[in-house]
């Protein structure tokens, strides 16, 4: 399952009667895409989707989590917010070394520039 899907199940599960084009706002992608995932969810046996009649759009759905969509969803939440820790540890590493390295550069700097001046007054 791709970040995109995961993201469509999350969003059935807070709200099943969100319209694909308000989906489609939601996560940022194009009427088309959403179409197609929600198409690809359904074939998976994750989400069902059911008519029903309202007063503004006589053809609207309501997407429901199946168990199995459930149980999809909880383990790409586990998946995911691995992912996103490994990749926040990563990211942290990186700027402290950035830090480190901006500090060093610093002190440097001013040795250079305390040298400069020291032969400017000679």
């Amino acid at each position: 399952m791709n970040e995109a899907q995961f993201k469509t199940l999350k969003e059935f599960s807070v709200e099943g009667t969100i319209s694909q084009r308000d989906l489609s706002k939601r996560i940022g992608l194009s009427l088309g895409s959403v179409n197609y995932i929600v198409k690809e969810l359904i074939k998976k046996g994750y989400v069902k989707a059911q008519r029903f009649k309202n007063a503004y759009n006589k053809a609207a759905y309501i997407y429901v989590l199946t168990p199995q969509g459930i149980n999809a969803r909880v383990k790409q939440t586990q998946y995911f917010l691995q992912v996103k820790l490994e990749e926040y540890e990563r990211l942290r590493m990186e700027i402290d070394e950035l830090k480190k390295d901006a500090s060093s550069l610093g002190q440097d700097v001013s040795k250079q520039e305390d040298t400069m001046k020291g032969e400017k007054d000679q």
